[in-house]
């Protein structure tokens, strides 16, 4: 395998690309190196197989939409309150509409999760983690409600993105004089969170 770092981070944002725009059937190694304006024949020489490069992008997309710390810290000055707890999901939701193209390759490697056994391990264990460093985080900092507040909001977001990422105007006027979809992660927040004791 070539080691070239900075050509394998620019092959693997290439296949977030294709994965997100072509789906998991278009993601070949000739599209990957097409996108990366590299020669055919390249991306070969730096994955193992599709279920190697599935797992990078994987690695890569959780990388671009991982909060940025001066952001939590400045967050985490407030009170450990409700409104925090909607701070920090109307972060998640700016973060995933900024980077749309990686929250989409992340819905795609679900769905191919799904047809391919290895990665949907993998990807178990990738979506796992993620939702156990929420509980956690939400634990140490002390915010309102526990596992189950953040599993049924991890659940609700998730829903959220979904329809905002795929098909925005299908949640437009659900809920007459709510604002899509900033005013619907304040309705989840509300319905979810409990209220401070």
């Amino acid at each position: 395998m070539a080691s070239n770092p900075g050509r394998r981070a620019a092959l693997v944002d290439a296949g977030v690309e294709v994965l997100a725009r072509e789906g998991a059937r278009g993601l070949t190694f000739r599209a990957v190196d097409a996108e990366a304006g590299v020669p055919v024949g390249t991306a070969s020489n730096y994955f193992s197989g599709r279920d190697d490069l599935l797992r990078q992008i994987d690695a890569r997309v959780h990388e671009r939409l991982t909060p940025d710390p001066e952001v939590i810290a400045g967050l985490m000055t407030r009170p450990k309150d409700r409104s925090l707890v909607a701070a920090f999901m109307h972060d998640l939701l700016a973060r995933a509409t900024r980077d749309r193209t990686g929250y989409l390759a992340l819905l795609e490697l679900r769905l191919e999760a799904t047809r391919r056994p290895d990665l949907r391990t993998a990807y178990t264990k990738s979506v796992r983690a993620d939702l156990e460093e929420g509980m956690e985080f939400h634990r140490t900092a002390g915010l309102p409600g526990g596992d189950e507040t953040v599993a049924v909001l991890y659940l609700a977001m998730l829903g959220l993105l979904l329809e905002h990422l795929t098909l925005p105007d299908a949640l437009t006027g659900v809920l007459p004089g709510v604002d899509v979809p900033g005013g619907l992660v304040d309705r989840i927040v509300a319905t979810v969170v409990p209220e401070e004791q």
